[in-house]
């Protein structure tokens, strides 16, 4: 059955915003005359293909078009897939959601009604200064028997200037009392400006969550094991995949695999079938050449030269490369070396909202080779990088369940 999300009482059918060429939600939504919509990345490989035939068509109904179509933007779609993501994220599964804007509205008008009231206390504690002020002028030129008659009243209002916070001492004759009320002003300042940093700082940190602390230990880690799987269609002709698509194997003779958009091109290298999104964990072990394992967003090119698609050297994606003799972290081409014990076995460990992505060294310990700490804007996939004739790849000890035992 085709999974249904609902923001704010209106259900939003999966498949309804579903590319039918990559299987996945909508990104960067067009619509061909026919009706039917696509990924403007997946329709415009699809008709790279069919160039050369000069004829181009719907993959959905066949449908013809002489010349090629020039794709525009479906903006509703667009804004209806972007609803629809969030409802998949793990941290708006199963509630409503309210966008952004709308709730900085309603912190502002708060915040406004807040501020209101701390200026009006500041207004009437003005009020009471004028007022003493002029009390204490009516007295300069009286004599000690009128003064000591208006004392009471004087000593009252000095009295109701006083807040919570505030503590003002008169002094001799009041002779500082215009010190006095200037010092009351400015801790009535001091308050309003404070309470203005709260209520600002609780609308900008809205929606913020703390994640929990990265595990210590494997058998922590092993709590967010999660199973990963290939996808063949990303799977390069150079490489093999077997159990259950659990492993995968260079091959010096190229593999016979029909033509895919998804399929990498110019690196021999593969993608996860399942998108990251939360915290998760798992673990490689190759034998042979060398091995990048690595994390990439969906939108990495599957064409071109290394720097354009290869795990590591552009910035929709990060690698450690694994050599016999030493280790490197990769990202946007910029090389990284790290020290730490060899292993033919490496966990990783990401934890999504939080933008934490670490590489350990696993064997009777595990130790940290390299932490990221950045922001994803997407779902990641699992990647795997191989060079080397011979080198294989094996993470049988990844789960798609948390909390399962992993022996």
């Amino acid at each position: 059955m085709a999974r249904v999300c609902t923001c704010k009482g209106v259900q939003l059918d999966r498949e309804t915003f579903s590319c039918s060429i990559c299987l996945d939600l909508l990104k960067d939504p067009v619509t061909t005359t026919c009706g039917h919509s696509y990924c403007m990345n997946c329709i415009k490989s699809f008709w790279d293909e069919e160039d050369r035939k000069g004829i181009h068509s719907c993959p959905q109904c066949r449908k013809t078009f002489i010349p090629r179509p020039v794709l525009e933007k479906n903006v509703m779609f667009a804004a209806l897939v972007d609803i629809c993501y969030l409802c998949l994220m793990d941290e708006h599964k199963g509630h409503e959601t309210v966008p952004a804007a709308a709730e900085r509205t309603e912190k502002q008008k708060e915040l406004e009604v807040r501020r209101l009231n701390i200026q009006q206390r500041i207004q009437e504690r003005e009020k009471d200064v004028k007022l003493l002020q002029q009390e204490v002028e009516a007295i300069n030129g009286s004599d000690h028997n009128q003064f000591l008659h208006n004392y009471p009243s004087l000593s009252a209002l000095s009295e109701s200037t006083h807040s919570s916070s505030i503590n003002i001492r008169p002094r001799r004759y009041f002779e500082d009392v215009t010190a006095a009320v200037s010092e009351t002003r400015d801790k009535l300042q001091d308050i309003l400006r404070e309470e203005w940093t709260n209520i600002s700082l609780t609308v900008t940190e809205e929606d913020v969550l703390l994640s929990p602390a990265e595990p210590k230990t494997r058998a922590g880690f092993l709590k967010y094991s999660h199973e990963i799987t290939l996808d063949p269609n990303t799977t390069h002709t150079h490489l093999l995949l077997s159990e259950g698509n659990r492993k995968v194997t260079f091959m010096k003779q190229q593999q016979s695999y029909s033509d895919h958009p998804d399929r990498f091109t110019g690196c021999v290298q593969v993608l996860s079938r399942e998108s990251l999104t939360g915290r998760c964990y798992w673990e490689v072990e190759w034998r042979g050449g060398g091995v990048r394992v690595a994390v990439a967003y969906k939108n990495i090119s599957r064409t071109g030269l290394d720097y354009e698609c290869g795990f590591g050297c552009n910035d929709k994606s990060w690698a450690l490369r694994c050599d016999t003799d030493s280790y490197r972290f990769l990202h946007n081409n910029i090389p990284t070396v790290l020290s730490g014990p060899r292993s033919s076995r490496v966990g990783v460990y990401l934890d999504h909202r939080a933008g934490i992505l670490s590489f350990y060294s696993v064997s009777e310990t595990m130790t940290l080779l390299h932490r990221v700490q950045t922001t994803f804007t997407q779902p990641l996939y699992a990647g795997l990088c191989l060079y080397g004739l011979g080198s294989t790849f094996d993470h049988t000890r990844s789960f798609i369940h948390l909390n399962t035992d992993t022996k």
